[in-house]
């Protein structure tokens, strides 16, 4: 598994996050009343702080209000503004060394603003989901966040018996007590905060094809009223599931789970070990197909192997939308360079003032950076020819599984499947905002 190193600020939400410690673990407890909105919370977190003593640190929380903060057991003195919880313990904390902080919060969550409108816990007609990507996990729990700050999530949550809840991880208990239900999950691989991934509604459970020994168990939760169409929609992402596992090593997870919410979605959002979809992503007739493939393969690409920081986010979004190429080439569909040429027609007549390697923050999120970067994987592809390309995939997969990645790290790791320099195709494809002629199969790694 990959080591987990410490890196600077993000700089494109210099805010959030403390680059000064990393967490290991989140232990939440959570109590959420539907129809209120209301949650109250208790955070225990186990950090190390880094290589300078600590006299302060800081974490990212919304506007609840605070009723108890410990830090290994003693009284800090903090302050709470601004989405910043800042905690000054009672004596500094020394290089290296490890401490506990405990939290307990209550209020009404909602969104975090963003560039992109509200982000976080969400409250639906009945119940609640949290889509977090890239800055809203603060609006419903305390943490350290920053993509390369990976933990493990030990999540409690307890709400009416009517509602169930959905986590991304394996279920440990789930418990009935008069009116109420208390639902345990466990995450037990490292994961990156905007991905704790959580959804209560009332869901009706389903297991999507035999596993078999050894297999990945996978599950829908979907409104009853929704099953007819999920099961002809979703009927295929086993056989995705063993593809990817062929083309990209093995699934990172213990299982998967995809839910889907009566409400409608502007896209899919992918957590760790869950998917969640709108309603507007069921019709009965596949035709969200490519996004059920996109979201699964980001359990590899994004949640497993993560950024660094956000300026690398090609990395997760290229790679999931190559992925729905390679699904497309081997399902029957139109090939991965069919998909390419259609792409790259579309991006020549859009403006070329995007660079993969640092897209800005207002960008990062364009469609043309998901369009460019599965050309991308499909130049680098053409390059190398398909055994030494997937090769490379799956070598890339295993040697940063559970880790955090950069650009200069996949140029690199590529050069070394490369007959020759992939320098050039680097510059022009991910350096350079003009877009570089239609990769074709054979081509030279450096053009």
């Amino acid at each position: 598994m990959a080591v987990q190193r410490m890196a600077g600020q993000d700089p494109y939400f210099p805010g959030n996050g403390d680059p000064r410690y990393r967490v290991h673990r989140y232990e939440l407890t959570l109590d959420y009343r539907p129809g209120p909105n209301r949650l109250s919370g208790t955070a225990r977190i186990n950090a190390i702080a880094g290589l300078s003593p600590l006299p302060e640190f800081q974490l990212n929380l919304a506007d609840f209000k605070i009723s108890r903060i410990r830090v290994d057991g003693r009284q800090p003195h903090y302050t709470h503004r601004g989405g910043r919880l800042r905690v000054r313990p009672a004596k500094p904390l020394r290089a290296g060394a490890a401490f506990t902080v405990e939290v307990h919060w209550s209020g009404n969550p909602r969104p975090v603003a963003s560039p992109w409108g509200g982000l976080g816990w969400e409250e639906l007609a009945d119940g609640a989901l949290v889509a977090s990507q890239p800055v809203g996990a603060p609006s419903w729990y305390p943490c350290n966040d920053r993509p390369a700050d990976k933990a493990s999530y030990l999540i409690s949550v307890t709400t009416p018996s009517a509602y169930a809840v959905v986590a991304g991880g394996r279920l440990l208990t789930r418990t009935n007590k008069a009116s109420t239900t208390t639902w345990v999950y466990e995450q037990s691989a490292p994961t990156s905060s905007y991905l704790v991934g959580l959804t209560i509604g009332k869901y009706q459970t389903v297991l999507l094809g035999d596993p078999g020994p050894g297999g990945v168990p996978q599950h829908g939760h979907i409104p009853a009223r929704l099953l007819p169409e999920f099961s002809r929609d979703f009927a295929r992402q086993p056989a995705m599931m063993e593809l990817f596992q062929e083309l990209f090593g093995p699934y990172p997870f213990e299982e998967y789970a995809v839910a889907v919410t009566e409400e409608e979605l502007d896209v899919p959002v992918e957590a760790q070990g869950l998917s969640l979809f709108g309603s507007n992503h069921v019709d009965g007739a596949r035709g969200s197909e490519r996004l059920v493939a996109h979201e699964l393969a980001h359990q590899w690409f994004g949640n497993s192997v993560s950024l660094a920081d956000w300026r690398h986010i090609w990395l997760n979004e290229g790679f999931a939308k190559y992925a729905e190429w390679l699904w497309s080439e081997r399902s029957g569909g139109p090939s991965a360079g069919q998909l390419a040429t259609a792409a790259h027609r579309a991006l020549a007549s859009l403006p070329q003032d995007l660079r993969l390697a640092d897209p800005g923050r207002k960008a990062m999120f364009d469609d043309r950076l998901y369009e460019r970067g599965g050309l991308v994987l499909h130049a680098v592809r053409c390059a190398l020819g398909d055994e030494a390309f997937f090769l490379m995939l799956r070598s890339w997969v295993r040697l940063h599984r559970g880790g955090t990645v950069t650009t200069r790290a996949f140029t690199e790791h590529v050069g070394r499947f490369a007959a020759e320099p992939v320098d050039g195709l680097f510059a022009a494809w991910v350096e350079g905002a003009a877009l570089p002629p239609l990769p074709l199969p054979g081509a030279r790694a450096g053009g």
